[in-house]
């Protein structure tokens, strides 16, 4: 698989020195100082405020400035939107820092999220700078962030491509197995794909018990920036079930929170994404979606209640994606229509 560039610099970037200016209105001490603002307003959720420091650090740099940068112009909800800016952060990212370590350079995961993000952007086209959708190179790239950095929301992605023939050989046994693979590590957008297969009895039998336990599931595991289509997923899921369904996945999901849980983690798995708003929810007849249940506890295994199992798992492919802890979830940007349903 061909590199976005030849050979990359992998030591750390120097800071330049004395104040710097960012377009000719707020001063920093440094770029170290404007990052640590930039970023700290990020985090309180004022991406206004954030922008000037990011840009300053982004310039000096600093791959994280830049990756943040990149996703505030990405997001297709914010004020800020601006594909062309947001692709080209990306691919800097992505060109200057494609062999970075994948174990032990802290720059590693917003590389590969970097390769994510031009995966997508490669999958639809962007047409204001005339970027037209180009599915065989989104395939490589998401391939190259699954396998060297054995990035998830990579194997995820590749995996979507690999279920539908977008740029890849089509090859159903080995998406399915890999949406198996990260569910049982945790990852939210594998469950709640797997779940909406399964709901839509698409590629597999239709299950709608192992549908709503496994959205219920993904609810629970899911990051800020990627709740909006989770939820959508279980909102769909959860109107459409029957009582008897609702109370059965509850026993299920007590069992499954054990073995397909990942750990609390802060929104946005790096803690920095800002505040998301939560709509409300109801169904058709009226009946208010609680997503807040959907994330509670549910009461434990009834005696003699079945708790189905998830697809087999067939022994790894020699060559193929090997599956590591979470990311940054990029579902929900890196494509100019927002696609938040997989």
């Amino acid at each position: 698989m061909s590199l976005l560039v030849a050979a990359v610099c992998a030591a750390t970037a120097l800071w330049p020195q004395g104040p710097v200016q960012a377009q000719g209105r707020v001063k920093f001490a440094s770029p170290e100082a404007a990052f640590e603002q930039g970023m700290g307003a990020y985090r309180g959720g004022h991406v206004e405020l954030a922008i000037p420091g990011l840009q300053v650090a982004a310039e000096a740099n600093n791959v994280v400035a830049q990756y943040y940068l990149a996703r505030i112009y990405a997001d297709n909800i914010g004020p800020h939107t601006n594909h062309a800016k947001a692709y080209a952060l990306f691919q800097r990212i992505a060109n200057d820092h494609a062999d970075v370590d994948p174990d032990d350079d802290r720059r590693a995961p917003f590389v590969a999220r970097s390769f994510v993000a031009l995966a997508g952007y490669l999958l639809t086209g962007i047409s204001e700078i005339g970027l037209k959708p180009n599915p065989v190179r989104s395939a490589e790239l998401a391939g190259y962030a699954a396998t060297w950095f054995n990035d998830e929301d990579a194997q995820f992605e590749l995996a979507k491509l690999q279920l539908k023939g977008d740029g890849v050989r089509q090859d159903v046994k080995t998406a399915m197995h890999w949406f198996s693979v990260l569910t049982q590590k945790g990852h939210a957008g594998a469950q709640a794909f797997l779940a909406d297969l399964y709901w839509r009895g698409k590629y597999v039998p239709r299950d709608p018990l192992m549908a709503l336990s496994l959205i219920t599931v993904a609810v629970e595991n899911a990051p800020a920036g990627e709740r909006i289509w989770i939820e959508d997923i279980y909102q769909n899921i959860f109107c459409g079930a029957p009582t008897g369904t609702r109370k059965q996945a509850d026993g299920v999901v007590a069992d499954w929170r054990q073995k397909f849980h990942r750990n609390a983690e802060p929104a946005d798995r790096s803690g920095l994404a800002p505040m998301v708003a939560r709509p409300v929810r109801t169904c058709a007849n009226g009946e208010t979606v609680s997503i807040e249940a959907a994330a509670g506890k549910a009461p434990p295994v009834a005696p003699g209640q079945t708790v189905p199992a998830l697809p087999a798992q067939p022994p790894l492919m020699q060559g193929t994606m090997q599956g590591t802890t979470g990311g940054f979830g990029l579902r929900d940007v890196g494509a100019p229509g927002g696609q938040r349903r997989p």
